[in-house]
């Protein structure tokens, strides 16, 4: 709730979400990708958008490092900072939902309370949580950006795997292990359980 007595929201006098979805034709939702840096989030997420966008879906893709770089790049990596980015994160989120637009959200967000804080806001009947659940090794061969390498040696603080702790989801909408799934595996399996969601009915 806004501290500013002076605020008077004017959602009653716009259009709605449900006109917006039926310009669309599609049904907005919050796709939200959480696992280790390295997992396969952003991959995933991008490769799931072009495959949306070629069956005419119109959608969105918030990512860690972009959104850092940019409206939240005044915050750090503590657990105040973290739940911060992610409460303005599901914000933004929000108000894109209620454009109509599906948004595919990647980011770590590395604890239960986080990512409920995020459901609490976006609301859980458009949250769909799927859970890149790479192992924390395959995450470190892999470290494309040498985060791992750099948080091992102490120069990143913070750094969740290393010295900052990662929870797992106990019940995620759709679970995928790249080091065991490829892309298209992947992809298919988030698929089978998003497509009815976001499937505009008459």
């Amino acid at each position: 709730m806004s501290k500013n007595k002076n605020i008077h929201p004017v959602f009653d006098k716009i259009l709605t979400r449900d006109d917006k979805e039926r310009l669309l034709r599609q049904r907005s939702k919050v796709l939200w990708f959480t696992g280790l840096s390295g997992a396969g989030k952003t991959t995933l997420a991008a490769e799931l958008e072009k495959r949306l966008n070629y069956n005419g879906y119109l959608t969105q893709i918030l990512d860690g490092d972009n959104i850092r770089s940019g409206i939240n790049n005044n915050l750090g990596f503590t657990e105040e900072d973290r739940m911060e980015n992610i409460r303005r994160i599901s914000e933004v989120s929000k108000l894109l939902i209620h454009s109509g637009v599906i948004t595919l959200n990647s980011f770590i967000s590395p604890t239960r309370e986080i990512r409920h804080r995020a459901m609490e806001i976006i609301g859980k009947e458009n949250f769909i949580e799927i859970y890149v659940s790479t192992p924390i090794e395959v995450c470190e061969e892999r470290d494309t950006k040498g985060l791992y390498k750099k948080a091992r040696e102490g120069k990143i603080k913070n750094f969740t795997g290393i010295d900052s702790p990662f929870e797992p989801p106990v019940s995620p909408d759709v679970e995928v292990d790249t080091s065991i799934l490829t892309i298209e595996e992947s992809l298919d399996r988030i698929i089978k359980i998003v497509l009815p969601k976001i499937t505009f009915w008459v």
